[in-house]
């Protein structure tokens, strides 16, 4: 009986303790998880220049392309290759096509022949020495190189500008959360001002009751606030190409200065600065080039192709009594006809070739429309933050005259809450005013090619 009672209480015992531990382990996770990293807009657009996930792609589409450039060009180098091989043969002689003339009493020549030994090591080379064809191919490649660098980098820029924007919406998400918690201790103080008068007999229920609900109002508002907030600090983290998990702490305020770039604020400097400084203006353009080049290397197949071949090595029936030989050629190649094949080729290049000029006309266009945008927005923004500074200022100053006609029994704390409702509107305006500029900012330097000047 001792005995069972002790292997129950071991056992008892043992489910405590790996109950404890299953209760200890998120404890223990969460104890040494890591700090939030701290982060200013230029670190989020240059993390997102170099991490992202687009920017990656971007590289290896960059060394793709370099791939097929090293490729066309290995078409006008030499190229050496060797061989051996050890043979023993027969031949049948009628398969000549000779007839051989036999003497009275003299045995034929007979139809088998052999067998015997064949021994060859030989190596061969050749050299093109005139390929118009092939060096424009091997041009075009390149301009396809220089294309697809400019997509890298136009891929950098826009990866750079979802991350400032996720950024900003996380500072927005911020100042919200920060607002609503404001509006939840006013909303705090007003129940217990609304509760003091009613034990005084000063007010009556109906004040506490409309207090009690815009304190539940303002507390739902926090709880919202920080769940916007959580889902824009994923956003950013995603934009980053980091763990969605990943908690950051921002080094930047909502300021009104927040998103200042290198890029003018005037139309037609911005203009000239986005001509030379886009990416994907110059990806564009590179890749009317290569579509040009790659035309005219289809055209060049109809002029003919010099090539210089050669071959040296030893020969025999065994490579102990073999003997060296060569041999040394010139070869042209003149294509006559390919059933137009090449028309048609030539044909599709150049529909191909018009599908890109106007692409990269309609970008050229969609760039000046871009900029225009931005500076409207720019210019719209610090007038609504103009206007939300004095509202804010009027808002305060309602709520503090509707809390002393409430305080003094003048009116009831409907004016009260009604002034913290107009006070709760100004600051949303102001808010979303300053995220309007700083995002404003951000949306011009991506217009003009200056991204990573952002900070």
């Amino acid at each position: 009986m001792n005995d069972r009672r002790a292997s129950t209480a071991l056992i008892s015992i043992a489910t405590l303790t790996l109950s404890f531990a299953a209760l200890a382990a998120p404890i223990a996770r969460a104890a040494v998880a890591p700090p939030p990293t701290r982060l200013s807009l230029a670190d989020a657009v240059a993390f997102a220049a170099g991490r992202a996930p687009a920017v990656v792609e971007a590289g290896y589409r960059t060394r793709e392309a370099e791939a097929r450039r090293n490729q066309a060009r290995a078409a006008l180098l030499p190229s050496i290759s060797g061989a051996a091989s050890q043979s023993n043969r027969t031949y049948n002689s009628r398969t000549f096509g000779f007839s051989f003339p036999t003497v009275p009493g003299v045995p034929g020549f007979p139809e088998l022949v052999g067998p015997f030994d064949v021994s060859d090591a030989r190596l061969y080379a050749s050299q093109t020495l005139f390929d118009p064809a092939g060096y424009e191919r091997w041009r075009a490649a390149g301009v396809g190189v220089e294309a697809s660098r400019a997509a890298g980098v136009s891929s950098a820029d826009q990866a750079s500008m979802v991350a400032a924007v996720a950024y900003l919406s996380l500072l927005r998400a911020d100042a919200q959360v920060a607002a609503s918690r404001e509006d939840s201790v006013l909303a705090a103080e007003l129940d217990d001002l609304a509760k003091s008068r009613l034990a005084s007999g000063v007010s009556p229920a109906i004040d506490a009751t409309r207090a009690r609900t815009e304190l539940s109002r303002a507390r739902s508002l926090v709880t919202m606030a920080g769940t916007n907030r959580s889902r824009a600090e994923i956003d950013l983290a995603r934009a980053l190409g980091v763990e969605p998990g990943h908690r950051f702490e921002l080094a930047d305020s909502l300021s009104e200065v927040l998103g200042s770039s290198a890029a003018p604020h005037d139309s037609a400097a911005a203009l000239v600065l986005a001509a030379e400084r886009r990416p994907d203006l110059a990806a564009a353009d590179a890749e009317v080039r290569r579509i040009r080049a790659e035309r005219t290397a289809i055209q060049a197949e109809r002029l003919p192709k010099l090539d210089l071949t050669a071959n040296w090595g030893a020969s025999g029936q065994h490579f102990d009594q073999a003997i060296a030989t060569r041999e040394v050629g010139i070869a042209v190649t003149l294509p006559i006809v390919d059933g137009l094949r090449r028309e048609g080729r030539v044909t599709e290049q150049t529909a191909q070739l018009g599908t890109a000029e106007v692409r990269a006309r309609d970008l050229r266009d969609q760039a000046a429309a871009e900029i225009e945008s931005a500076m409207l927005d720019f210019e719209n923004g610090m007038q609504q933050v103009d206007f939300a500074h004095e509202r804010l200022g009027l808002a305060a100053e309602e709520l503090a005259q509707a809390r002393e006609r409430f305080t003094t029994g003048v009116a009831g704390n409907n004016e009260v809450i009604d002034a913290q409702s107009s006070l709760v509107r100004a600051q949303e305006a102001d808010i979303e005013a300053r995220y309007s500029v700083a995002l404003a900012r951000v949306a011009l330097a991506r217009a003009v090619g200056v991204m990573q000047t952002v900070k």
